[in-house]
């Protein structure tokens, strides 16, 4: 969905609606999104897409040498679905996020995506924790 997001300017309620439909006719391969699991995929459409400038900058500041347009584009959004999960969802171990990422590039990215995923939010994890034991500290 954040694929097609970013490749058509939807919106995140354009982009799920758009997903459900065509998952629905089963005409495009994409396995329907059940009632169980949508609330989540829109925590994280929206919460990618309401943070995105802050995730990129991120992910910037810890690739060296690569600039975000040169990544493609799951790479980039496999980034951003962790990135979010690790700074947004207390609920999840960040070293969950990193290996479902990993997981995600290995399976929909190139030969080298999974270590180049692993690479990045290996190098964006002690911020993470930083950012995490901030926030609780604070509430």
């Amino acid at each position: 969905m954040l694929y097609q997001m970013e490749v058509t300017s939807q919106s995140p309620e354009e982009g799920i609606d758009s997903y459900i439909e065509l998952a629905s006719d089963g005409e495009d391969g994409n396995p329907e999104l059940s009632e169980a699991v949508r609330p989540f995929a829109e925590h994280l459409l929206n919460g990618v897409h309401f943070h995105r400038d802050e995730l990129d900058n991120m992910i910037i500041t810890a690739s060296a040498n690569w600039r975000l347009e040169r990544m493609s584009i799951i790479d980039r959004n496999v980034l951003r679905i962790a990135l979010f999960e690790m700074l947004h969802c207390p609920e999840i171990p960040p070293k969950v996020s990193i290996n479902e990422a990993i997981d995600l590039g290995k399976t929909f990215g190139n030969p080298d995506s999974g270590a180049f995923i692993n690479g990045i939010l290996d190098n964006l994890l002690q911020l993470v924790n930083r950012v995490r034991a901030e926030k609780t500290a604070g509430a």
